[in-house]
């Protein structure tokens, strides 16, 4: 994941609400890049570069929801700050479905827009992190042998040494070295954290027989 300082991406078709939002947001002290287009947008950008976007929903060609679907479909998870110059609830309540960070009507109050980009900004940081996590989680257990695995799901599953020990006909001693092993290379030093890390990895509590 990119470690570099998020930006506020801009796509409207109206030059003149593009510099007046540009200049706003580098008053605020944001990094900001702006596109005239949803074509023009998804050509520049990288979705692993963290930020969010500030979207007009009307625009010729690929429209503002196209664009959130599109990015959807790639597996994005920018936060999208919706600008329209009509009321249309309708719209606003498919582009929320689709997970917007909020739909705000032109002309936009400019503190509402910095509240609602701040906000957007923060949840940028909170789901990427999770990714993250998520990552190196996966990588861990990708590390396990197929032993440590069982040994790891029984541990998941509440069941005590001398349980795992009988249920994968071995000796407690060779669990408690396969147990050793598996919370080493999970990074943890207590039973709580390497479940709790299972469990959000998807190890089901259920052991393989």
């Amino acid at each position: 994941m990119s470690e570099s300082f998020p930006t506020v991406y801009v796509v409207d078709d109206d030059p003149d609400v593009v510099k007046g939002i540009e200049r706003l947001l580098q008053s605020a002290g944001l990094e900001v890049a702006t596109f005239q287009s949803c074509e023009q947008f998804l050509e520049h950008h990288d979705q692993n570069a963290p930020g969010c976007l500030v979207l007009d929903l009307a625009l010729p060609g690929l429209t503002g929801l196209q664009l959130q679907r599109a990015l959807e479909q790639q597996g994005s998870v920018l936060p999208i700050v919706f600008l329209t110059g009509r009321g249309d609830i309708a719209t606003s309540v498919q582009a929320m479905k689709h997970g917007a960070a909020d739909f705000l009507t032109k002309p936009v109050d400019d503190a509402e827009l910095i509240a609602a980009i701040h906000k957007a900004l923060a949840t940028d940081a909170a789901l990427r992190r999770a990714r993250g996590e998520q990552a190196r989680v996966a990588k861990c257990l990708a590390a396990l042998t197929e032993r440590e695995r069982q040994v790891l799901e029984q541990i998941v599953a509440g069941r005590l040494n001398k349980q795992i020990a009988t249920e994968l006909g071995t000796a407690v001693k060779t669990i408690k070295f396969h147990r050793a092993n598996l919370m080493r290379k999970m990074g943890v030093r207590v039973v709580a954290e390497l479940v709790r890390m299972a469990e959000r990895a998807g190890v089901g509590s259920t052991p393989r027989t």
